[in-house]
């Protein structure tokens, strides 16, 4: 993990590997460095992934407000970085993030993956198409996110300060940019159709947070978007069954 600086902005950043960039945006959660997935995609590609600002103990800025301002960091990210034919990856919150990013567009991103990203309303206006990550009965967000949430839930007591704040910072930083609308854009559904870049939705087939057919509409409005869903796995499909995440992530990206 290091500490970098862009347009003024302190973040970490958890760097491995060599060959083609991946620049890899996480979930409302934040991620964990030993992560299976990402350990094993950086045996064959560079693995760029920041804590987005205002999460773990990056910096966050005033007056920021939206995912929108989320979005120009990181094309600002890959320009100081130099990063090309890069391969953009988001889960969750990220996969709203770098649907963003990819609406505005850049030629640096050769590849998109969207894993069960959050970001758009698909159902009318009383239907709940995310699940209420705050005011869900804990035990219950966590068997909506697993398919298998045995041992999932974290035990925060045991963690020591330092990890407890990056944990409420996180929290945080998940409420504010994505509290009102709830966890969407309302716009960005009807501008996915600017997404150029070849891309990939990828899907636990047992996401109780949003559903797979919530991930078939995402991929509808994105123009030759590739759909497919990982058995056994919920929200975090790359987390939950790694080696098939890998391997269907791993042939699109160098395909």
């Amino acid at each position: 993990m290091e500490r970098i600086e862009v347009s003024g902005i302190g973040i970490d950043l958890w760097r491995k590997g060599s060959g083609r960039p991946v620049l890899f945006l996480h979930p409302g959660d934040g991620f964990d460095p030993e992560d299976a997935f990402l350990d094993a995609l950086a045996t064959t590609h560079d693995v760029i992934a920041p804590w987005h600002p205002g999460f773990g103990h990056s910096d966050m800025p005033d007056g920021w407000l939206g995912v929108d301002d989320l979005a120009f960091f990181y094309l600002d990210l890959m320009d100081q970085l130099d990063l090309t034919d890069v391969a953009l990856i988001g889960s969750s919150f990220g996969g709203w993030i770098a649907a963003e990013v990819a609406v505005r567009g850049s030629n640096r991103i050769a590849r998109l993956v969207l894993i069960d990203a959050l970001g758009i309303k698909v159902g009318d206006r009383t239907t709940r198409d995310i699940t209420d990550f705050h005011f869900t009965e804990p035990t219950e967000l966590e068997a909506r996110k697993w398919a298998n949430p045995d041992g999932r839930q974290p035990e925060l007591m045991s963690y020591d300060d330092d990890a407890l704040t990056a944990v409420v910072r996180s929290r945080e930083a998940f409420t504010h940019f994505g509290w009102k609308p709830y966890m969407h854009n309302p716009a960005l559904a009807r501008w996915l159709h600017r997404i150029a870049t070849p891309t990939l939705v990828l899907w636990g087939a047992q996401d109780g947070i949003v559903t797979p057919d919530y991930g078939r509409a995402y991929a509808e409005r994105i123009p030759g978007a590739r759909f497919d869903a990982v058995e056994n796995a919920g929200h975090f499909p790359h987390i939950e069954q790694p080696e098939a995440s890998l391997e269907l992530v791993r042939g699109f990206i160098d395909g």
